[in-house]
């Protein structure tokens, strides 16, 4: 059985690529793209603004219809056009697979509570490699605790509009329950100046920032004597495009909650996940 999914900022360089990789899928097919209000793709077919794509499927900047007739819609855009979306979603009990970064706390409760309506699968990176550093990084937190300091690099394109990314985040996230501590309590994001010597227990966070550069992460553990790397580079964006459809075909079955990458991957049942 094929599913229907809306690719949301169907414009954008992850909206192109999830719209090429659905289409290319044995299990889903397009039934709607959407763009922000007034955009110039705004009311014309797919295949005509991005030749390649299928024909019939359209581009509105009034999605509901187009949720209305999907069993998914995968999301990497704006933190307010993601919130908006899920309102939709759970109207339509379509799974809402989101990989959208930045979001903020009340962003996120959002998200949460229209999770009790339909599946919400979010992830601050699609892919099977992150995922499971994500996993290896809470483990080697755990066993080496706060006396290596914990650094987390990440490298993006010139257009990435967030900072730290949502990887470096969620990497970071991992390192501090493997400490047991809240990351907001320990994260170091900036440094500059006469700033004094690392606050015990930190865990720092650098952002690189030009070309074309996909996405690259490094989680450094550093203490006297020795220092312990875990990385992941992404060279081609459809890793985390086809993690998203896998994301979307896995939901079809599961009941309303918040999920993540880990529980569609089956890396949730993995020591330290």
């Amino acid at each position: 059985m094929s599913i229907g999914i809306v690719v949301a900022g169907a414009s954008g360089r992850m909206g192109r690529m999830l719209c090429e990789v659905v289409a290319a899928s044995d299990g889903a097919h397009l039934v709607g793209a959407t763009e922000g209000p007034g955009h110039p793709w705004a009311g014309r077919d797919l295949a005509q603004v991005a030749p390649g794509l299928p024909a019939g499927v359209p581009v509105t900047d009034d999605p509901i219809e187009v949720v209305r007739a999907a069993q998914a819609v995968i999301d990497f855009t704006t933190p307010a056009a993601t919130v908006a979306m899920a309102e939709l979603t759970a109207q339509a009990r379509a799974v809402h697979v989101v990989g959208t970064t930045g979001l903020s706390e009340a962003d996120i409760a959002a998200l949460g509570r229209t999770a009790h309506h339909a599946p919400v699968i979010r992830a601050g990176n699609m892919s099977l490699g992150v995922n499971l550093l994500t996993t290896l990084v809470r483990q080697v937190a755990a066993a080496l605790g706060d006396d290596y300091d914990v650094e987390i690099v990440e490298s993006h394109h010139r257009h990435k509009v967030d900072a730290p990314s949502g990887t470096a985040l969620m990497l970071g996230q991992a390192a501090a329950d493997g400490r047991g501590v809240a990351l907001d309590d320990v994260a170091d994001r900036a440094r500059d100046g006469a700033t004094g010597a690392r606050t015990h227990g930190a865990i720092g966070f650098h952002a690189i920032r030009g070309g074309d550069v996909v996405g690259e992460h490094e989680v450094i553990f550093a203490a006297e004597g020795e220092r312990i790397t875990l990385g992941h580079k992404a060279s081609d964006r459809t890793v985390f495009a086809r993690g998203a459809l896998r994301a979307a075909l896995w939901g079809q079955d599961k009941g309303p909650g918040a999920y993540d990458m880990l529980d569609v991957l089956g890396l949730r049942a993995l020591p330290g996940a």
